[in-house]
């Protein structure tokens, strides 16, 4: 077996197949999983890779040999994952490297009741136990197949009712990936128009990436929502975990819009509610949430820090930058196909068009997020604090990384986890002074030798 230490990352298990990652690998990780949780039962889903299949069900032999009976769901998306680990109150296991190129694939892990299994929560374990031998049990598991998607999409509509939207004209970027399996079966008897675009499963990404954090892989679908005159448009991930959304007008929704008026939906059924929201999403999120009386709590980029705060605090809902979104009543999990549907309920209510419905929550100037290769992180992020500290009106905190504050702008400047770069997101109130910000500080990130 290879080296698992170089695939064993913070969140999941990931590499290049078969050179890193192989059936058995996924095989000795199967067996770990199940003598680490000591489940009687667990479950398994896979994504649309070629490779995919064959590895979730090595995972399935190997949790089979230490004695769990193993669901085998096939073809399904992360969230659906957690649907089943929550509602069976079962461990699982989601074969995917998500938007990663076509030659990789991962294997993510959870817990009954869909808690994550991070390198801190025993992907260590994981780890430590795959890479020794493990004798069979006397009497092995058994393999069962399970149709998991009618569950799955029945158990979405009953945590957002959109029965009762006016009709709207959807136009849907899967990317080749998971949600062109979902997607169907969850919009199905819905007063929805849907306008797929690269509903094929196939993990080879023939179009274009299944990664709409970056801008170019949402050039076709805002061409589609405009040439259709869609109502609304939503991409998708590989694994159809995230989801980010276009307006008629083919413009992108900012995600800390999207946590805005996903929060205030939460907080009118839940007055006084807590929502997490981590430290690099525009100002209005805090601002809104307190304005609809909520407490907004701030964590740490991740899904690690979002998900152990939100199970801290019992918050309602939770919110990151990336479009990943998070629910209490999904089992503290995220799930895009849960927040499509919250801003389709949104958008069908009332009958003015989306950018109209979105204006209130967007309020400040944003960057966007901006990489520069530096040689040493940590000096360099010194520097920054040193040029800003002493200012007048200016507050610093390292939380995640620098992040610097004023009355009318604010940045943060935190260093990748796997790469030489440092990861800079500035906000203000205006363009010239979001421009002005953005460029002292990478003028020193970006010229200091």
């Amino acid at each position: 077996m290879g080296d698992l230490a170089s695939i064993v990352k913070a969140y999941d298990i990931r590499g290049v197949v078969p050179d890193q990652l192989d059936e058995g690998v996924a095989e000795a990780v199967g067996a770990a999983f199940a003598r680490l949780t000591g489940a009687k039962t667990m479950v398994t889903v896979h994504d649309m890779r070629t490779s995919s299949g064959p590895l979730a069900d090595a995972f399935g032999r190997g949790a089979a040999s230490q004695g769990a009976d193993v669901l085998a769901a096939g073809l399904g998306s992360t969230d659906m994952l957690y649907y089943a680990s929550g509602e069976l109150g079962i461990p699982g296991a989601m074969v995917t490297a998500s938007h990663n190129p076509p030659q990789y694939n991962g294997i993510k892990l959870c817990r009954a009741g869909a808690k994550p299994v991070g390198i801190e929560t025993g992907l260590k374990d994981v780890q430590s136990l795959a890479e020794r031998p493990m004798v069979p049990v006397r009497v092995p598991g058994t393999v069962t197949s399970r149709d998991l998607l009618p569950g799955y999409a029945e158990h979405l509509r009953k945590l957002v009712d959109i029965s009762a939207i006016r009709p709207l004209t959807v136009a849907v970027d899967a990317g080749n990936g998971m949600a062109g399996y979902t997607v169907p079966a969850v919009f199905e008897g819905l007063p929805i128009t849907l306008i797929p675009l690269f509903f094929e499963l196939d993990g080879t990404f023939p179009n274009h990436e299944a990664n709409p954090i970056e801008p170019e892989n949402l050039r076709d679908l805002q061409r589609a929502v405009v040439e259709h005159h869609a109502d609304i448009g939503l991409a998708f991930d590989g694994d159809a975990d995230r989801c980010f959304v276009v307006d008629e007008r083919g413009e992108v929704v900012s995600p800390s819009v999207l946590t805005a008026l996903i929060a205030t939906r939460e907080l009118a059924r839940e007055p006084g509610a807590t929502i997490i929201h981590n430290l690099i999403v525009s100002r209005a999120v805090p601002e809104i949430i307190r304005e609809h009386g909520g407490v907004p709590v701030r964590t740490r980029v991740g899904h690690s820090f979002i998900k152990a705060e939100m199970a801290r605090t019992g918050a309602v809902f939770g919110g990151e930058h990336s479009g990943h979104f998070y629910f209490r009543d999904f089992w503290f999990a995220d799930s895009g196909m849960l927040a499509a549907l919250h801003v389709l309920a949104a958008l069908g209510e009332q009958e003015t068009p989306l950018s109209r419905l979105l204006a209130p929550y967007s309020r400040h100037r944003a960057s966007g997020e901006l990489n520069s290769l530096v040689a040493d992180q940590a000096a360099m992020t010194a520097l920054v604090k040193q040029a800003f500290s002493g200012r007048p009106g200016v507050k610093t905190d390292e939380l995640d990384g620098l992040t610097v504050s004023a009355p009318t702008w604010w940045f943060n400047l935190r260093p990748s986890n796997t790469e030489p770069l440092l990861r800079l997101n500035v906000e203000a109130d205006t363009e010239e002074t979001m421009t002005a910000v953005r460029d002292e500080v990478l003028g020193m990130v970006r010229d200091t030798p």
